[in-house]
């Protein structure tokens, strides 16, 4: 059984690796997964992202404080973590009947047969998520697509960004089907892809346009695109515990993606059962704009619509 229970383990580890290679969007935001996960759905969770601070500057040989000022030549400042509450409101699952017959006479390789298809649809429901974050969230800024000069749009939003003093690392454009034809046809989209990215997200990557990487995906409406930064939106996954009373089950989490694996045997049916599911929950970060320490807007990311009629 330990056996069983470690090859389970190893099948859900190369489901997870294959799923995790095989999203855009879920690999453009902030993800935080974790396995075994003790609490319930609809529970909130903290996600930590890390803290960001400036540099100082102090001329040479100039001037020093004496004792008496009290305060020293450098000047010292604090950092913290900023964290942001993530509510685990949706079960996100297949499930998957498979008969003797089908078992004995059909199914070769159960994890490429069955259990990746599996994995693939719940990372997919997880994305779509994401996405449905993304629409519903409320921008402070939007932007009209300049369709004869897309490029003019892109350093707008890149404006937009810098004037937000948001990092330069981890931004990048995501677009629709509709907005992604006015891109490609810009002479000043350049084609060099991501070093380091997977295949899927290589293959998205359109080119490269004021700095931004550009992408393309079928999950964003056709009519709206996104300039963000990585930290704009988050995805955080629990896989649930395993229950004592399964017959298999492995909760694995693997590069931000957390999964649970239940398989067991309906003798009343002849049937084995296959259940992938995941605990999920999107949020969107928002920033002090005011300094009075309350988070009142999104100034992360920026929505690029068609213009109307």
């Amino acid at each position: 059984m330990a056996n069983n229970f470690l090859k389970g383990r190893q099948i859900v580890n190369a489901a997870l690796g294959l799923a995790r290679d095989e999203v855009t969007i879920s690999s453009l935001v902030w993800r935080d997964g974790l396995g075994d996960f003790a609490g319930q759905a609809g529970d909130t969770i903290t996600v930590r992202i890390p803290a960001t601070t400036r540099a100082r500057t102090r001329a040479l040989r100039g001037a020093r404080p004496t004792a008496s000022e009290g305060n020293g030549i450098i000047t010292m400042d604090e950092l913290s973590e900023n964290s942001f509450d993530v509510t685990l409101d949706t079960d996100v699952y297949n499930a998957i009947p498979v008969t003797d017959e089908e078992l004995t006479l059909d199914i070769t390789d159960f994890g490429a047969q069955i259990l990746q298809p599996q994995v693939a649809a719940v990372v997919e429901g997880v994305e779509d998520m994401i996405v449905a974050e993304m629409v519903g969230a409320t921008y402070t800024e939007t932007l009209t697509l300049n369709t004869a000069n897309p490029y003019n749009t892109a350093v707008d939003a890149n404006t937009a960004l810098n004037s937000r003093k948001i990092p330069r690392a981890d931004r990048c454009i995501v677009l629709g089907a509709e907005l992604e034809g006015y891109f490609l046809k810009s002479d000043k989209l350049s084609n060099a892809h991501q070093s380091g990215s997977t295949e899927t997200l290589r293959a998205a990557n359109i080119g490269t346009l004021s700095g931004f990487p550009v992408y393309v995906s079928n999950a964003i409406p056709a009519d709206v695109g996104f300039a963000f930064h990585r930290t704009a939106f988050i995805s955080a996954t629990r896989a649930p515990a395993v229950p004592s009373g399964a017959t298999f089950g492995a909760s694995q989490s693997y590069g931000g993606l957390a999964l649970r694996w239940l398989r067991d045997y309906d003798f009343r049916n002849v049937q084995d059962r296959s259940l992938v599911d995941v605990f999920a929950g999107t949020s969107t970060v928002l920033d002090d704009t005011n300094g009075d320490g309350t988070r009142d807007a999104l100034i992360r990311a920026i929505k690029i619509v068609l213009p109307a009629g």
